[in-house]
């Protein structure tokens, strides 16, 4: 059973994703929070896996909750929710250590798809923009050498380029025509030897690396 808690200053969005919840077999809403405050308080109360948290809130918001948290001895995963046109804020909430984000009108499914996702370990950003974002990241990034990535071997180099590039497992296993628990296997070294909190981090790794190119 996934532990979910839900953080959002909008009683209306969680209402709606209590419902979804409240059917999913697998999942079970632990806790609620109105900001970000309450929200580091119930991440080591309620021992939630996955919390779902709006980065706009009064007082504290979700970046510096979410950087309170992942500095802290809860070991939650958080996502992010936001808007197309926050990245400004989406950089930061990855900066703060965020397992993903997900944009709010995304399918209450979609959402609890994701939940599953960041549960299992993987980091995930909204389909359809995770190149604009991650380019953009990079992008604004302060410039300095590449971030070295000595002690991979050359396939693991080349699954990094790709998770980089925003390819899930399935793909990245068709492109190197290997099987996708192989890669799965491949990322979970990644993480291990790169020290990356997660898949998201392995993304803004790659490009701190000079693997893929921000095209600017």
């Amino acid at each position: 059973m996934i532990r979910v808690a839900l953080v959002d200053d909008q009683p209306l969005v969680r209402t709606a994703l209590q419902m979804v919840i409240a059917d999913a077999p697998d999942l079970e809403l632990v806790a609620e929070a109105g900001d970000g405050a309450e929200a580091v308080r119930l991440a080591t109360e309620a021992a939630p896996d996955v919390i779902v948290m709006d980065i706009r809130m009064p007082g504290m918001d979700g970046i510096e909750a979410t950087r309170r948290i992942v500095a802290g001895p809860s070991f939650a995963q958080v996502i992010v929710l936001t808007t197309f046109d926050e990245d400004e804020y989406v950089y930061g909430a990855l900066r703060a250590g965020a397992a993903g984000f997900l944009v709010k009108d995304m399918a209450l499914e979609q959402i609890l798809d994701a939940v599953r996702v960041v549960a299992a370990g993987d980091g995930l950003i909204a389909p359809g923009v995770t190149r604009r974002l991650i380019q953009d990241f990079a992008a604004v990034e302060p410039a300095g050498p590449p971030r070295s990535v000595d002690g991979i071997t050359d396939r693991e180099r080349e699954v990094l380029t790709l998770i980089g590039s925003g390819l899930t497992n399935a793909e990245i296993a068709e492109t190197l025509t290997i099987s996708p628990a192989t890669a799965k296997t491949y990322v979970t070294r990644l993480l291990a030897k790169l020290d990356a909190r997660d898949r998201v981090h392995l993304v803004i790794l790659a490009y701190e690396a000079g693997l893929v190119s921000t095209g600017r």
